[in-house]
Order: C-alpha cells, then structure tokens, then sequence
C-alpha cells in the first residue's frame, strides 16, 4: 500500500499513526486517531475506506488496510 511519496506504508508505520487506538475500534475511531497522530491524508482516506466498521485488533486493520488501493 503505497504513501502519497509512492512508497509502501510499513505495518509499523500505521500503527505509529493509530497508536493511543483501544480495540476494538469503530472505523471513525481510527481516522479521528490517525488525524490526531498528524496521519497524512492519504492514510486518513484509506481507513475511512475500509471494508469493516470494526475492528478487534490492530493486526485486523492492517489486513483491511493491506486490501485498500
């Protein structure tokens, strides 16, 4: 899943980006955390996008957010 520079987002890097996020998590719970980590837009849109609407753990949002284009 590549940043906007092009280059693939590490899961480590999402999650730096979601840290302080308590699981399960709503959909709207990630982005307001992301945004409140300073996320980059493009990740902030990619987790508005995902499939589900919750998630149990961070691994569970990484493999919804592997999927994303």
């Amino acid at each position: 899943m590549p940043d906007q520079s092009g280059k693939r987002l590490s899961p480590i890097e999402l999650q730096k980006h979601l840290k302080g996020s308590k699981y399960p998590a709503s959909k709207d719970d990630l982005v307001q955390r992301a945004r409140q980590n300073n996320a980059p837009q493009d990740v902030v849109e990619k987790l508005r996008h995902l499939p589900s609407n919750t998630f149990d753990t961070p691994a569970s949002v990484m493999k919804a957010f592997s999927k994303t284009g």
